[in-house]
């Protein structure tokens, strides 16, 4: 194995320093839009929309951490305050005892349907607005290889139980 570095080009770096700015500000500028609209952290609204479009508008507890790649204690949290709130319900998994499913309630896609349309404005501000069609397309098939190449890297093995989402 080469123990040299493979540095950035001053293209790579470029590119890479802009995704880091821009993901920190587009990530603060949802979450103040959502604090602002609907009093809730756009990590909140997220888990909420995941469960909206889930089957049943359910996943167990498991498959949550995963999607959202925080871990299951952190994800107990998050639940259990949006549990008080009266948007999601925690409910025992009949097919697998040792999992609990997470609900989305009636209140909770009352509250989705009542932010998201100004949620999807600050994102087409923000992000659509600011880009061609084409580079709409680009952004999207970005996204698409970087995801892919993500997912390689997690299901090489030598990680999988250290995957935040897997750890107790």
């Amino acid at each position: 194995m080469d123990a040299t570095p493979r540095w950035l080009d001053p293209e790579e770096r470029r590119a890479w320093l802009a995704y880091v700015e821009f993901s920190t500000h587009l990530a603060d500028h949802l979450n103040r839009q959502l604090r602002r609209d609907a009093g809730m952290a756009h990590a909140d609204y997220v888990l909420l929309a995941f469960l909206s479009s889930a089957p049943d508008h359910q996943l167990t507890m498991s498959e949550l951490a995963e999607r959202l790649r925080i871990t299951r204690s952190r994800l107990t949290h998050a639940v259990t305050r949006l549990q008080e709130a009266g948007y999601v319900d925690r409910r025992d998994c009949p097919s697998n005892r040792r999992n609990q499913l997470a609900a989305l309630t009636p209140e909770g896609m009352r509250l989705l349907e009542e932010v998201a349309p100004g949620h999807v404005e600050a994102v087409r501000q923000a992000v659509f607005d600011a880009l061609t069609p084409d580079q709409v397309t680009q952004l999207a098939e970005i996204g698409e290889a970087i995801n892919a190449a993500l997912h390689r890297i997690d299901e090489t093995g030598e990680q999988e139980q250290t995957l935040p989402w897997r750890r107790r």
